[in-house]
């Protein structure tokens, strides 16, 4: 809401199926409640058979173009706009030619590449948006069955079903539930990796994204990934796996935490860590274990944090780890993320 009618472009960004299309549709409703004709809002999902013709910037400028009238003011809503070749040229002309204020969605992390950077510098502002957060799934249930009462084991629940926001506007049992997000999943992997990033090997792709949700928690590189491999008589090198990791990280299926050394204050380049941008990803794809519980607390953290604006690291500090260092406008906050304190040992390693 602060950025409505404000100079920049709005770059709305995260996993499909996150909710960027339904926060489009509010902020249509937002603008007609706030007395704008519904002519001056124009709205194109590219992913929609009825635009599909718009592949280039050139045919999407005619289109809007075609539609404006000079002296009035105008919204644009470019609903999955990496689909479009070269479409920063297209914004930037809107914003130069027209009197427009832009909104646009869409699912790649580059899509804020270098080269967007240039046209559209200082220009727009990324909003992104995540799956639901815990006090958000409760609001839903309170909104798609209000009859329920807040079940005590209702975190378990959030833990173990996740955070897309289709599988709570219906009572899914757990294992529709997976259904649904594998579905999701599919359409990502194909779509936002295989497609955009011209991957070839499917298969090595799919061990490098279990490989990934294995390991959630726990630090790795790309060398581990490509021995881990090696052990596993499959002869792959390195550069494959740091694109594969590259074009997940494109495709929010995964994001990658730098480690930063406390006392060189530096962001170190090797060992990081990656998290899942849902929590039902891991089970859809891995099935649901208990040992995995650990570093599945520390992922809904860390999703936590980015959702409430934070730059988040590893902390080293000689050859002790934390778990989270949170940055925010001046403010640091260090974050240990424990299942059980059970025993004295755990308990001084923590504290420590």
């Amino acid at each position: 809401k602060p950025f409505i009618n404000k100079p920049q472009i709005k770059i709305i960004t995260g996993i499909r199926r996150s909710g960027k299309s339904t926060v489009l549709q509010l902020l249509k409703e937002e603008l007609l409640k706030a007395g704008v004709s519904a002519e001056r809002i124009i709205s194109v999902n590219f992913e929609s058979f009825a635009f599909s013709e718009f592949t280039t910037a050139q045919k999407l400028y005619e289109y809007i173009r075609g539609k404006i009238q000079q002296g009035q003011k105008y919204y644009l809503i470019l609903d999955e706009v990496q689909e479009v070749i070269g479409w920063e040229k297209a914004v930037n002309s809107f914003l130069a030619d027209f009197d427009t204020d832009i909104y646009i969605t869409g699912s790649n992390s580059h899509l804020l590449s270098s080269e967007l950077a240039t046209y559209l510098a200082g220009r727009y502002v990324e909003i992104p948006v995540f799956t639901l957060s815990y006090r958000e799934y409760l609001n839903f249930r309170k909104h798609y069955f209000p009859e329920e009462q807040i079940q005590a084991n209702s975190f378990t629940t959030y833990l173990r079903k996740g955070g897309f926001p289709v599988i709570h506007t219906v009572n899914y049992d757990e294992e529709t539930a997976y259904k649904v997000v594998r579905d999701i999943y599919s359409s990502v992997i194909l779509r936002d990796t295989v497609q955009r990033y011209k991957i070839r090997e499917v298969e090595l792709l799919e061990r490098v994204i279990r490989y990934a949700f294995d390991n959630i928690g726990n630090t790795f590189s790309g060398k581990n990934v490509a021995d881990y491999f090696k052990n596993q008589q499959r002869k792959t090198d390195i550069n494959t796996i740091y694109n594969y990791l590259y074009a997940l990280e494109g495709a929010f299926i995964l994001y990658r935490v730098p480690r930063y050394d406390i006392k060189g204050r530096e962001i170190l380049k090797t060992q990081e860590k990656f998290y899942a941008s849902d929590v039902s990803l891991i089970y859809a794809t891995m099935g649901f274990r208990d040992r995995m519980i650990a570093g599945i607390l520390e992922n809904v953290v860390f999703l936590e944090l980015k959702r409430r604006g934070y730059q988040v690291y590893i902390g080293k500090l000689d050859n002790k780890e934390i778990d989270f260092i949170a940055e925010r406008q001046g403010e640091k906050i260090y974050i240990q993320v424990a299942y059980k304190l059970e025993n004295k040992q755990t308990l001084e390693r923590e504290f420590a």
